[in-house]
């Protein structure tokens, strides 16, 4: 067989077909709990594809699957059926003391109570996960003041939770969450003890961040402001996805 020319063309990305692999993909997820005999399905069938940079919103009813869903893309749970995958590789094979180095290093969550040490200031909170990962303390240091400078913190460095406000409390954490310079941020109702105001200045910090690092967000939230501010909005009911949209109705 005649070789080819060395000037034919070379094949091309289908026009339209994102081949990005995926931080985060969940395909054909489900997830049920056995209670007192019976099965209690919580997540059906659910498929989820998270790209370096997107911001994506999970909004649906109490009970309908959202923080669920968020703890088995973060790997604090498994999922019953189906599978999730990081960067194309599972988990699989990760013992207990490797998987939480790799939430450590891949994932940053955030919650609606901050879960914040008491006993330690806001700056050694935000260091905390640089010194689990046994990181040179010297660039993490820096890393943890700069982002307290960054979500407007840089005076309160040496305050305890105690001595913030609530939402002063939700900026450490956030802080705390990008420390790793992880790729992902998980957020469950990050706004959901702020009033409306200080609401909407973590919506703006977190879409700053997102913009600057390229750090990819999903946000689970009661909060339709937020949502409406998401790149991609998914709706979870009785545990499926139903909507996949730009916009919340």
């Amino acid at each position: 067989m005649a070789d080819a020319p060395l000037n034919s063309p070379t094949p091309t990305a289908q026009v339209g077909v994102d081949t990005r692999v995926p931080l985060i993909r969940a395909v054909g997820v489900d997830k049920w709990f056995e209670l007192g005999g019976r099965r209690i399905q919580v997540l059906s069938q659910v498929d989820f594809e998270l790209h370096s940079s997107d911001m994506i919103g999970i909004v649906g009813r109490s009970g309908s699957g959202k923080s669920t869903l968020l703890h088995l893309l973060g790997a604090l749970d498994q999922p019953s059926a189906g599978a999730i995958t990081y960067e194309g590789q599972t988990l699989d094979a990760l013992d207990d003391a490797e998987l939480a180095a790799f939430r450590n290093r891949m994932i940053g969550f955030v919650f609606q109570f901050h879960h914040l040490l008491p006993e330690l200031t806001a700056f050694e909170n935000v260091r905390m996960p640089t010194l689990i990962a046994r990181q040179a303390q010297g660039p993490a240091r820096a890393r943890a003041r700069e982002l307290l400078e960054r979500v407007g913190l840089g005076e309160r460095l040496d305050h305890h939770p105690g001595e913030l406000s609530g939402g002063e409390q939700q900026r450490v954490a956030l802080a705390r969450a990008l420390v790793m310079q992880p790729r992902v941020v998980l957020a469950d109702e990050p706004t959901g003890n702020l009033d409306s105001r200080t609401a909407e200045e973590m919506h703006d910090l977190m879409e700053q961040l997102n913009a600057e690092t390229g750090t990819g967000f999903v946000v689970v939230s009661h909060n339709q402001e937020l949502a409406r501010r998401m790149s991609r909005v998914l709706r979870i009911a009785d545990g499926r996805i139903v909507e996949s949209s730009g916009d919340v109705a």
